[in-house]
Parts: structure tokens; sequence; C-alpha cells
């Protein structure tokens, strides 16, 4: 009876072990399956946190290219390109084996770099395109004070915050166009920033001009201005002059 006894005991002894390594194991498992859920929801958060920190950033980046207008106004000469690159004084650049005016190509090279629409200022009458008739033309419209009749128009203008504006230095002034277009439209609570191509006067009084037109407006006074000599070469410059605009780096 004793042995019996004894025998009972241990195998009692022996399955209460096992219960308690039973409900160990358990109790590791249901752990470690907590851990899991908990790494997995930590993940879930940092994606959505990663997700929700990158979306504002692209889609600044599409409203600055949205919000950018790149007006220009460009009187190419009509001259012969024939194995050039570029004419200073006919303000021409060749670009893949086609005539585009300074400013064109300065507008160009802008898009390239923060994005935006181009918007060419023309008129109704067209320039003479030789340049001793353009130039004379030129200067009789300033001696007159003018307002040639534009021929293109802005569309949504309310949905530009920044306007880059470029002309050439005609006669030490803008082209009378650029008065015509500076007075058809409001420009207020916007970024008006000017370029230009010149033969020696750079900007000459203009800045300050285009400030007076449009007092609503915050006129950017380090513009970018290029000799006419430098306008084929100034790709580059261009370029990290208009991030430099645009991003204020």
């Amino acid at each position: 009876m004793k042995v019996k006894k004894i025998i009972s005991m241990l195998l009692a002894g022996v399955m209460a072990l096992g219960l308690l390594a039973g409900c160990g194991s358990q109790e590791e498992t249901q752990a470690n399956e907590e851990q899991q859920e908990t790494q997995i929801e930590e993940d879930t958060t940092n994606d959505a946190e990663d997700e929700s920190q990158s979306e504002p950033a692209e889609s600044s980046a599409q409203n600055s290219d949205g919000n950018i207008l790149i007006a220009y106004f460009s009187i190419p000469e009509d001259i012969d390109v024939s194995g050039i690159d570029a004419d200073a004084g006919a303000s021409v650049v060749v670009k893949d084996g086609e005539a585009v005016g300074n400013m064109q190509f300065m507008a160009e090279a802008i898009q390239q770099a923060v994005g935006g629409e181009l918007f060419r200022i023309e008129t109704e009458e067209a320039y003479p395109l030789d340049h001793d008739p353009l130039v004379d033309q030129a200067a009789d419209e300033q001696a007159e004070n003018a307002r040639p009749a534009l021929s293109t128009k802005i569309e949504n203008l309310e949905q530009y915050d920044t306007i880059f504006v470029g002309f050439p230095n005609w006669w030490g002034d803008m082209p009378q166009p650029m008065y015509t277009f500076f007075e058809e439209y409001d420009f207020s609570g916007k970024t008006i920033i000017p370029f230009n191509s010149h033969g020696g006067s750079r900007f000459s009084n203009t800045i300050q001009t285009i400030a007076d037109m449009q007092p609503g407006a915050a006129v950017v006074e380090d513009g970018l201005t290029i000799s006419r000599n430098d306008v084929a070469d100034s790709s580059e410059e261009v370029m990290a002059w208009a991030h430099e605009m645009v991003s204020g780096e």
C-alpha cells in the first residue's frame, strides 16, 4: 500500500510539472503574439506618419509648378542662322537649329528649372523683323509713350502667385508693349520677378517702373539681367537663379 501511495504521489507531481510547463509555454506564446502585434501596429503607424509627412511635400511641389507664370516679350529678328549659335545684335539664340529670341530662350530655361506656364506677350500689330526698322519703331513708340494693343491674354490670372516677367532693354527702358501689359493686369498680392537682356544698360530704371505700376505686388529688386552677348551661354546661370528665387535656397 505504501508503495502504491508513493507511486501515486510521484505521478501527481509529474502531471503538475507538465501543467506548469504547458501554462508557461502558452503564456510565452501569447506574449510573443502580443509583441508581434505591437510591432505590426508600430510599423503601420510609422508608415502612416511617413506618408502623412511626404504627401504635403509632394503637394507643395505640384502647387509650386501650377502657381508660376513666366511671361515674356521677345522679338527675334529674321536672320540667316546657318552655322551660328547666336547673334547678339539681332537678339537671337539658335536652339535645336531654330532661331529663338533672347527672352524666349531665358524663359524656357526658367521653366526647365522651376516649372510653371509660359506666356508670350504679343502685339496685334507685328513688329518689323529687320534690325534698323525695329529699333526705329521702338524709339518712335517710346517718344510717343505709345501703348501697343496686345493680342495675347492671360487666362485664370488668380491661380498664379509668382510672375516671372522678361523683356529686352530697348533704349534704356521696357518696350512699350510692357507698359500695356502692366496696365491691363492687376498683380496685387503676387510676386513679380523681372529678368531681361541688355546691350549695356542692364535694367536701367525698369524695376522701379514696374513697382510704381504695380503698387500692390511684391516686386523683386534683384532680378536677373544678362548681356545680350552672353544669353546663348546663360542656361545654367538662369536655371540656378530661378531655383533660388522660388525655393529661397
